[in-house]
């Protein structure tokens, strides 16, 4: 769909950018087709497109007759009237596991930026029909999606992230390939979720607590999640007692969730 197109919609439907809710449309047409060359390379059975705006995605996927999540209401009636189902509400509100989601589910948008690190959170819990998703974030933020430990990028998200989904690259973009540009740069990222044990809703609670407090050794935020003999855990791992949360890996979290569940 040309750039062209994008702002003649935008003077027929007589909507702007709503700053409010974190409306940035993409129109490079080279990041688009970069976005849908990997939509079909995973050939899902079921999309999920959260703010479809204007449709520069959206007209990408048309054929697959996607289930969109629109907060606005002008695109929200836009997109019912072109015949795809729409869901009206804030993709952090709606119930998900109402959702009749297929087996092999993708999760693709543009994401209000705003909103991102908490879709990344929510959907790593679930609903499990949901395998993989194609998303742009601020690129500050899918690099902290996968930082490594020691760096000061690496964080609650970092674990979260990376101990729910296997995480690539698909394309950067710059402020130019969206109206309004933005003032940063975005970076699109591809996750498959991973096959874990033990670990659910808790475990972000749990994590969050961990990175609460980030100069303190973690030995210590753990003493505030709950009576559990932390130091003689971290001795059978093989943990300092002096750790920060930051040192450790997202697999040993994992682990002293699970050590934690099971006290």
């Amino acid at each position: 769909m040309k750039l062209v197109d994008l702002k003649a919609r935008m003077a027929e439907m007589e909507v702007r950018a709503k700053k409010a809710l974190g409306q940035n449309f993409l129109v490079s047409e080279t990041v688009i087709a970069r976005i849908l060359e990997r939509v079909q390379a995973v050939n899902p059975e079921m999309i999920v497109e959260v703010g479809p705006g204007l449709g520069s995605l959206t007209e990408g996927i048309f054929e697959r007759s996607p289930t969109l999540v629109e907060l606005d209401s002008v695109f929200a009636q836009y997109w019912r009237e072109r015949g795809l189902e729409v869901v009206e509400g804030d993709a952090l509100r709606i119930d998900w596991n109402k959702l009749p989601l297929k087996e092999n589910s993708w999760l693709v948008s543009n994401l209000p930026y705003q909103i991102s690190s908490s879709i990344v959170v929510d959907r790593s819990v679930g609903p499990q029909n949901i395998v993989g998703m194609i998303l742009m974030f601020q690129k500050e933020v899918a690099q902290r999606l996968m930082a490594e430990k020691r760096t000061s990028a690496y964080g609650f998200l970092s674990v979260i992230a990376q101990n729910f989904w296997v995480m690539k690259k698909v394309v950067d973009a710059a402020p130019k390939d969206f109206h309004p540009p933005p003032k940063i740069a975005s970076r699109v990222l591809e996750f498959r979720r991973r096959t874990v044990s033990g670990l659910d809703a808790g475990f972000v609670g749990f994590t969050k607590a961990a990175f609460a407090q980030r100069r303190k050794f973690l030995l210590k935020n753990l003493k505030a999640v709950g009576n559990k003999d932390w130091a003689s855990v971290f001795q059978e791992m093989g943990i300092n007692e002096k750790a920060r949360a930051e040192e450790l890996t997202p697999e040993q979290f994992a682990e002293l969730y699970r050590r934690w569940k099971s006290k």
